[in-house]
């Protein structure tokens, strides 16, 4: 085996490492999205789990994250909520970014 296949074999490991914690992070983030939301639609108990697993079900209608955000949208808007679009996706980032450095740093 060659340098270069070594390094290619490294940089494909790497690759699939770098999807399995995207993967990770992003549903550590829809899980919290879910908890977000559903206390602003007012939902307690197990009403709040239940949002959140149906939140984690709309991410696998689509690739990318606008079937999540269509999704809260249109519950917010369905409760009246003023909750803008910016606010929602702002919201998504700063959850993705908060579980992605929890998950880079062990946790």
């Amino acid at each position: 085996m060659t340098t270069f296949d070594r390094r290619e074999e490294a940089f494909e490991r790497h690759l699939v490492l770098d999807e399995e914690l995207r993967f990770r992070a992003i549903a550590r983030r829809n899980r919290r999205l879910g908890k977000w939301a559903a206390g602003l639609l007012g939902l307690e108990g197990m009403a709040v789990e239940d949002y959140e697993n149906a939140l984690i079900a709309a991410d696998l209608e689509e690739a990318g994250e606008e079937d999540v955000f269509r999704k809260l949208r249109s519950d917010f808007d369905a409760k009246g909520l003023s909750v803008s679009d910016h606010q929602i996706r702002r919201q998504m980032n700063d959850l993705l970014e908060a579980a992605l450095t929890e998950l880079k740093s062990g946790g």
